[in-house]
């Protein structure tokens, strides 16, 4: 659901070129009766839309029981962190800000599907000790205290536990928890590595340097090395 028929015309057309069957609608009451209609396997969704926000779609999709399963990717001009929280509280999986590269739709598309089991069930929880990810709410719980992230540092954490020990150099995560295209030097990744280990206290040390590689999330709780 795009209201920029350019826009939304060259989101289709690369979608299509990706093995994709898109269906565009330009409002939200006409998207959201075609969501309920279609039962599409994901929806993009524009925050900024005429006649029904974009959030109100969300909100609404995820009450009604035929559509609460449907992944969202947000798609919006609004970049402020308290626009990310608010569209992901909407019921959002992921939250993508104008402009953005093909690369980068594309890898969030297919993060979400990963995560879609053959059945259609999704996974909604991840776990890494005493870390608990609740990917439906966005809500990161360390023994059950919850921890306040920013959108990057979720995306981080989610791709080293998705990682299940596994080495990711700081390449692969920029590819995956940012997406393909931004331009992010190695030491960006560092720095939001740092943040969100001392946000997760003592659970922060998990997560181990390789040096001169990247980093991994461990079971076990180590001194962390520098970044």
């Amino acid at each position: 659901m795009e209201d920029e028929q350019d826009l939304a015309e060259v989101v289709a057309i690369n979608l299509e070129r990706a093995g994709y069957q898109p269906h565009l609608a330009q409002d939200g009451r006409s998207g959201l009766e075609s969501a309920r209609t279609l039962l599409p396997d994901l929806i993009l969704l524009d925050v900024m839309l005429p006649g029904l926000s974009g959030t109100e779609v969300a909100q609404r999709l995820r009450v009604d029981p035929g559509t609460s399963h449907i992944p969202i990717i947000m798609l919006t001009a609004k970049s402020a962190e308290a626009d990310e929280i608010a569209g992901l509280s909407a019921g959002a999986d992921d939250y993508i800000t104008k402009p953005f590269s093909r690369a980068v739709l594309l890898a969030r598309i297919e993060s979400i599907f990963r995560r879609i089991a053959p059945d259609g069930s999704r996974t909604t929880t991840l776990e890494a000790g005493p870390i608990l990810v609740r990917l439906d709410t966005h809500r990161v719980t360390v023994r059950d205290e919850e921890i306040k992230l920013t959108l990057t540092e979720f995306r981080l954490l989610t791709t080293l536990i998705e990682g299940s020990g596994s080495v990711l150099s700081r390449k692969e995560l920029m590819h995956k928890a940012i997406g393909p295209g931004v331009r992010v030097t190695p030491r960006t990744i560092d720095v939001h590595v740092t943040a969100l280990r001392r946000k997760l206290g003592e659970a922060g040390r998990m997560i181990e340097t390789e040096r001169g590689v990247g980093y991994r999330i461990t079971h076990a709780a180590s001194a962390p090395a520098d970044p």
